[in-house]
């Protein structure tokens, strides 16, 4: 009887230690969750580093004439309007210079590199809003 008790204890620690193992695996697997657009905060432009809003936002409220003083939209891959009322106009050169494109309240644009002929592949200069 002692052994029957003894081999079952056993078969009981060897599955409790394969399922903590498992349960180990399955974590060390996993990867943490990307921000994105849902990041960009109410009434601001923001400005991601990797497409399709992947990253942490640079993030603007106002209408500037320099964006380019800040990194990620100097080297931005995606946009995103989340202006609260308005539009805003971006411009290729600081300035408000150069092409630019209204983009709707709301809307990104998910790759600047193949959006539209890649207008904003270097970068977005300036915007103002409505």
């Amino acid at each position: 009887m002692k052994n029957r008790i003894k081999a079952l204890r056993t078969k009981i620690g060897i599955a409790a230690g394969a399922t903590v193992l498992a349960g180990v695996g399955i974590g060390a697997m996993a990867t943490p969750a990307q921000a994105a657009y849902s990041d960009c905060s109410a009434g601001a432009l923001c400005a991601y580093l990797s497409t399709s809003g992947g990253g942490s936002p640079g993030q603007v409220f106002g209408d500037n004439s320099n964006l380019r003083q800040y990194d990620k939209f100097a080297r931005a891959k995606s946009l995103k309007n989340n202006g609260n009322q308005c539009n805003v106009r971006l411009w290729v050169g600081t300035g408000f210079t150069g092409d630019n494109h209204r983009l709707t309240r709301g809307h990104v644009i998910s790759n600047t590199q193949t959006w539209n002929n890649g207008m904003f592949r270097n970068g977005v200069g300036a915007n103002k809003w409505c």
